[in-house]
């Protein structure tokens, strides 16, 4: 067992190497497990790399995750069988105490009691039935010999693979800590340099000097988890426009419009509204409910709406017009409703990629 164990080592630590390297690549190697460019130069690039880089963090996690609940199970029946080996030992130990207590004194006092007549060749029932006896503890001692030391071999087989297993399991999960760390890492480097680049656009930055922890793309599934109009600050992302916030994804698409809109006219786009609380949406349905959505399934309360100003909310407006053509490239769409009824030309919503 000994000599074989080293090899097996080995093996198994190339195995999880190969999983490890497979999906995320080796430790310090020059790799982009995102699968994007080092240096991307806009916002949407930005956002997609730091998204990519969350998604790599959070599977190499589950992998750790699986292999230490797979340890976990692996002991547990260790320790079962090991449980069973000690119940066995004390069975052992029950049958043979008899059979040593008989057979010793068989050996001290060979011609005494009710061994005597076996020791002078008498041949009555009595002989017979105590010569059927010793048979059937000779039997048994020898059984019990045999189950005592497949025993032995068995403690010592789960003793040479637990030994193995953990130092298998503790190279692997090394290796897997090391690899999620670096991802980590990564992650955390494209989302400082996306807040970054947001910083320098107007997005507003909190008085500690942070970036705006809203802007952070991983947090957009945590966002989608909030009722509509209920979700929190830290969700949101700012706009460059001042008092004006939406979720992560919209928010960056709509600074990275934003900035294309401010090429074509000179100045930044005016916003009237965007992320609405339910209590907000409450009021302006009361003051306005043919115009207003019912709260709770407005797009403002998901922070995936605004309501721009500036020539915008003129239909068929130089200003319009340019929305209609270009905002698409960019996730925001003029959606149909609002060209009919009710007829809003300043409301615009921002879809994500999935649901294009």
């Amino acid at each position: 067992m000994a000599s074989r164990r080293p090899r097996s080592l080995v093996a198994a630590a190339l195995v999880i190497t190969s999983l490890v390297a497979g999906p995320y690549g080796a430790a310090g190697a020059s790799v982009t497990p995102y699968g994007g460019s080092a240096a991307p130069g806009d916002l949407e690039s930005l956002r997609r790399e730091a998204e990519k880089a969350a998604q790599a963090t959070e599977k190499a996690r589950k992998v750790l995750k699986d292999r230490r609940d797979q340890l976990m199970t692996a002991q547990a029946q260790l320790g079962g069988k090991l449980r069973d080996l000690q119940r066995a030992d004390e069975k052992l130990q029950t049958v043979r105490a008899p059979l040593s207590q008989l057979f010793s004194s068989l050996y001290q006092e060979p011609a005494t009691g009710e061994l005597a007549p076996l020791m002078v060749k008498q041949a009555d029932e009595r002989t017979l039935s105590l010569m059927g006896e010793l048979r059937y503890l000779s039997e048994s001692r020898q059984a019990v010999t045999a189950e005592a030391y497949q025993a032995y071999r068995e403690r010592e087989q789960l003793a040479a693979q637990a030994e193995e297993q953990r130092a298998v399991t503790m190279l692997g999960e090394a290796r897997l800590a090391a690899e999620v760390e670096q991802l980590n890492r990564r992650s955390e480097e494209r989302v400082k340099a996306l807040t970054a680049a947001l910083a320098k656009l107007g997005v507003k930055v909190d008085r500690v000097g942070r970036d705006a922890l809203g802007c952070d793309p991983t947090k957009i599934k945590s966002a989608t988890g909030f009722p509509n109009g209920l979700i929190p600050k830290s969700h949101l992302c700012p706009l460059p426009q001042k008092g004006q916030q939406l979720r992560a994804d919209a928010a960056i698409a709509f600074v990275s419009l934003n900035e294309a809109y401010k090429k074509r006219f000179g100045k930044p786009l005016c916003v009237t509204d965007s992320y609405r609380s339910l209590a907000d949406q409450h009021a302006i349905y009361r003051r306005t409910p043919f115009l207003a959505a019912i709260p709770g399934r407005s797009n403002h309360g998901l922070g995936q709406a605004v309501d721009l100003c500036g020539g915008v909310q003129t239909f068929r407006s130089v200003q319009f017009n340019w929305m209609k053509a270009n905002a698409p490239r960019f996730g925001w769409i003029h959606p149909d409703w609002a060209e009919r009824s009710p007829f809003e030309p300043w409301h615009w919503e921002y879809v994500p990629p999935d649901s294009r």
